[in-house]
């Protein structure tokens, strides 16, 4: 019986399942950022610059004329609404949400969380500068779970 065939069997499913591994960390890495907005909104190309910068990321936009079909379609609830809506890697980002707080979803992956939202449009977020005018205002994560505090910025 000749031993080195199934360590050479071994070998070639290690590799392999290291190849997918790396496939897979890839995909993760490029992630796709796709935002919706009315095409009559700035702010939301203000915010999209705010996140490339950010994210070191490249932010598609898509106009769109039916935003509430966009956000029903994607289960942003009603209550979260703001002016544009962003997907990223499988979850949904609605609104002036930080980069920074993208980026610890996108780490973090919390059980239970379908997407970020800063409903309205506060002063002070990202996208909704304004000189000195800042508005308090939270990021929401919400999902099948419920709604909770993701983020607070002051």
């Amino acid at each position: 019986m000749n031993l080195k065939k199934p360590s050479l069997l071994r070998r070639s499913i290690s590799g392999a399942a290291l190849l997918v591994l790396a496939a897979c960390s890839n995909v993760a890495q490029a992630a796709t950022y796709t935002m919706f907005r009315d095409p009559g909104c700035g702010c939301c190309l203000n915010w999209a610059g705010h996140l490339e910068d950010g994210m070191n990321a490249k932010v598609a936009s898509v106009d769109s004329n039916d935003m509430a079909a966009i956000k029903t379609a994607r289960g942003v609830p009603e209550e979260l609404w703001s002016c544009h809506t962003m997907e990223v890697d499988g979850y949904i980002i609605e609104g002036h949400v930080p980069a920074e707080a993208v980026a610890r979803l996108l780490r973090e992956r919390p059980d239970g969380v379908a997407g970020l939202a800063v409903p309205g449009m506060p002063l002070g977020s990202p996208g909704m500068e304004a000189g000195n005018r800042i508005q308090p205002y939270e990021v929401i994560a919400f999902g099948p779970t419920g709604q909770s505090v993701f983020a607070s910025y002051r």
